[in-house]
Order: structure tokens, then C-alpha cells, then sequence
């Protein structure tokens, strides 16, 4: 256990509520085809540790409301919308500012109880979704499938075949948009023999 870590049945002194929180990629992908690399995101710098609220309506699929201290002003916590594949290093951690609960409660702060998160994270609930974030997923298109519209995604790197429906489909390209998936398996290659 490290120092910032307490035992379950023991709460720290001062700590107003549990948080999810990421750090932003060192690279990010931006521009057509992905292929611009930059080093952060235009609102936070590289390593910047962002704290994700709990949110009850959904901002686009994989994007996600943070809290953290802005490229340039490092002082002032700011609140802006994040894609979730520029984050990494996902754990959770405990909220002890009052300034923090401000900016994750938003539009739902009450003056009159500042130390108090209006839709908080428990401990539990938080690691669960630091947990399932931690592993790399890429998306899934799946080439002439009734349920090529919906999204299912694979580890990264991605398999060489996956199972749907009881039906076996293989990698047929693997791509900065994610696996493409065919019912066609990929041509044996012959070797010939001397």
C-alpha cells in the first residue's frame, strides 16, 4: 500500500468524497485520419491529472466531463469535455479541496454547503470504472454484418479472430480507426517448397 492509500474501513481526515481521475496521454491523435500526433490537448498539458465526476447525461460516446488545472494557467481549476482515449492511467483518489468540489459539482454547487458533491463517486463504483479502463480497447467494424451499426470493441492489440452470434470473424485490417473484421478468412500464404 502505498502512502496515499488508506484501508477501507479507515476514512482520512478531511476528505469530502472519492473521485475517478486519469492523467492526459503523453501523445494524443488529432486531425484527418488521425495522423496529427501532439503532445496533450489544446486545453491541458502531457501527465496533467484530471478528475472525472460522475455525470447524469452523456456529453458523446467516450467523451467525458474533467476537472484539472489548465495548460495556461496552472493555478485555476477549469472544466471542459475530454475524449477518454486521451486519457491514461486511470485510479481513484480522495477530493479534499474546496475549489475541486466546486468545479466537479458545475451548475449543481450549492454556496451554502461548499465541501459537499452533489453526485458523488463511491470508493467502489470509482474503481470499478478505473478498473475496466485500464485496458486499451480499440472499436469494432465488422464488414457486411446486420450489426456492423453497433459499438463493440476488442483489446489492443486486437485478436486474429473474435466469436459474434456464434459466428467466427477475422482481422482483416488493423488501422489508427480501429479492427476491421471480415467472415472471410485471410488468404494462406504458400511457402514453396525447395
Amino acid at each position: 500500500m502505498t502512502d496515499t492509500e488508506t484501508p477501507d474501513d479507515e476514512t482520512p481526515d478531511g476528505l469530502l468524497g472519492w473521485c475517478l481521475v486519469a492523467n492526459v496521454a503523453r501523445e494524443t491523435l488529432h486531425g484527418e485520419g488521425r495522423l496529427e500526433v501532439q503532445h496533450g490537448t489544446k486545453h491541458f498539458s502531457a501527465g496533467t491529472l484530471l478528475w472525472l465526476p460522475r455525470v447524469r447525461w452523456d456529453p458523446g460516446h467516450c467523451r467525458w466531463p474533467a476537472v484539472g488545472r489548465h495548460r495556461g494557467n496552472s493555478r485555476r481549476y477549469v472544466r471542459m469535455i475530454v475524449r477518454a482515449e486521451d486519457l491514461e492511467n486511470f485510479r481513484v483518489k480522495g477530493v479534499y479541496s474546496e475549489a475541486l468540489v466546486r468545479n466537479l459539482n458545475g451548475y449543481d454547487h450549492d454556496p451554502a454547503a461548499p465541501r459537499t458533491l452533489q453526485n458523488p463517486w463511491t470508493r467502489e463504483q470509482a474503481q470499478s470504472w478505473a478498473d475496466s479502463w485500464k485496458v486499451r480497447r480499440e472499436p469494432v467494424f465488422i464488414e457486411g454484418h446486420p450489426y456492423a451499426h453497433l459499438r463493440i470493441s476488442v483489446p489492443n492489440p486486437p485478436p486474429q479472430e473474435i466469436q459474434l452470434d456464434g459466428e467466427t470473424l477475422h482481422l482483416a485490417h488493423y488501422g489508427t480507426k480501429g479492427a476491421r473484421y471480415s467472415r472471410t478468412a485471410p488468404p494462406v500464404e504458400r511457402i514453396p517448397e525447395r
